[in-house]
């Protein structure tokens, strides 16, 4: 599953840092300002630190958003979920906020990140480390038997964590039925959410994902298929944006995730795409449905997948204050939607979150955070960008970096995409000149490139390696 080492001097990501502009470090002020709210004691708030709150995240993750506690009640759950305070940390108006606009999210890199708060906040005071007491907002949500929702109250509140668990380990509790009681009922809850999700027309691609590795002093790749435990923890945190949109959308001001719902055009491309595949598509079956059965390891399964990929165009930010927006649903979520549970690695959070403390409790929305909702959208599509960039061009580096001195030797690969406009079948040219061909996915080193010849979409194919340029960051096979 992983590549051969490669010295770290090959991998040269500072010079995707120079090309996508990210700082390496704070202006003094605004690091003067982050340090010293780091310092500052605790703010005066109800005390739930009896509730013991644990994070899931991945190993060696110090930014920490989230907690969960998760209870039985009768009929039905009760769902802790604490989210970082960042917003009694950063003041309005300072040099901090000022340089969180500038850098709008965080962005991760295999040599570090670039945060979007000064690691005295990010890595420390803000962040829910456990067996500290933190400043949180506390979303309380019950829902009933089915996972519908039934109550959602929220709160400025005193938290403490008792532990920090990472996916796999909390998977494998799971499995052994050893978890510790805040998780227990996350599978339980989680599937329900997921079943929920699927009736209301959700849509999820659970494609596996490429993560550089440290290796020694190189790097590697590796193909990560999403667990169980990743996918019921992300559930929590869609149920926590679908009870904040409500809110807003109640309270007539806020700032919504959206995107349209699937063009009916790409969903009958995706159906013949699933007959050309073999892909079972029942009668009826909305397309979440098909979706979710698909198994990614197969490589016709990973073909459909990247076809279904096109259904998932669109998504932004949209502020409204007054008339509700006209697109206010997502249409991966198939509901309203918002982001308010990452706020350390993501600014609209912190300010959409402001919204929905004041709606509940209310009171009119700050100025300053009413001021900043509209123009958040272009702030976080610009730095959206950078973030896709980043990770794009460090897997591109990686993958050329590690086949570099492999040029001209053959390799198992699965075709997951061709050219054409209906991308079930080669076309016979491209309109950009391009030799026709598609993207190819090999077994080993798990690399995904361009690919050029005659591909049969969803097959395996041995293919020859003619370019890998780690100054392009560019790498090409050919099939003859």
């Amino acid at each position: 599953m992983v590549t051969r080492r490669v010295r770290a001097p090959q991998f040269d990501f500072a010079a995707l840092r120079r090309e996508l502009d990210l700082p390496d470090r704070f202006p003094p002020a605004a690091q003067r300002e982050a340090e010293e709210a780091a310092s500052a004691p605790l703010p005066d708030r109800p005390d739930r630190t009896d509730i013991p709150f644990v994070t899931i995240d991945p190993i060696g993750s110090r930014d920490l958003d989230q907690a969960m506690c998760l209870t039985r009640r009768p009929g039905g759950y009760r769902v802790h979920y604490a989210i970082a305070d960042v917003a009694a940390f950063v003041r309005p108006g300072g040099a901090l906020e000022e340089e969180t606009w500038r850098r709008g999210q965080t962005v991760y890199l295999p040599d570090g990140n670039v945060p979007l708060h000064p690691v005295a906040l990010s890595e420390g005071a803000a962040s829910l480390l456990p067996e500290r007491t933190r400043a949180a907002v506390l979303w309380t949500i019950d829902l009933d038997e089915h996972g519908d929702t039934t109550a959602v109250a929220l709160e400025r509140a005193l938290v403490r964590s008792r532990a920090q668990l990472d996916y796999a380990t909390v998977q494998g509790q799971f499995a052994a039925g050893t978890a510790a009681d805040p998780i227990a009922l996350l599978p339980e809850i989680g599937t329900r959410l997921v079943e929920r999700g699927l009736e209301r027309g959700a849509i999820n691609l659970p494609l596996p994902e490429q993560e550089i590795e440290r290796d020694g002093a190189g790097y590697r790749l590796v193909l990560r298929p999403p667990l169980p435990a990743e996918e019921h923890n992300a559930q929590i945190s869609l149920l926590t944006g679908v009870a904040a949109a409500g809110i807003m959308l109640a309270g007539g001001v806020g700032l919504l995730r959206t995107m349209p719902p699937p063009d009916p055009a790409a969903v009958e491309r995706l159906r013949a795409a699933a007959q050309a595949l073999g892909v079972e598509w029942p009668d009826g079956a909305p397309v979440g449905r098909v979706i979710a059965a698909v198994d990614a390891a197969d490589p016709r399964g990973a073909a459909f997948l990247d076809q279904a990929a096109e259904l998932m165009r669109g998504a932004g930010y949209t502020a409204f204050d007054g008339t509700p927006p006209e697109q206010s649903t997502h249409g991966g979520v198939a509901a309203s939607y918002a982001h308010v549970t990452a706020p350390l690695r993501r600014l609209a959070d912190r300010y959409a979150t402001e919204a929905c403390l004041a709606l509940t409790g209310g009171l009119a929305v700050p100025e300053w955070a009413r001021e900043a909702l509209p123009r958040l959208p272009k702030v976080m599509s610009g730095t959206d960008r950078v973030t896709s960039a980043a990770a794009r061009g460090a897997v591109d580096l990686t993958e050329a970096v590690l086949l570099q001195h492999r040029i001209g030797e053959t390799f198992e690969a699965a075709v997951v995409d061709v050219d054409g406009p209906r991308r079930t079948a080669p076309a016979p040219a491209n309109p950009d000149g391009r030799q026709p061909g598609g993207t190819v996915a090999l077994d080993e080193p798990p690399v995904r490139a361009r690919c050029t010849g005659e591909l049969p979409l969803g097959e395996r194919v041995r293919v020859t390696l003619v370019t890998a340029d780690p100054v392009k960051r560019t790498v090409l096979f050919t099939r003859k």
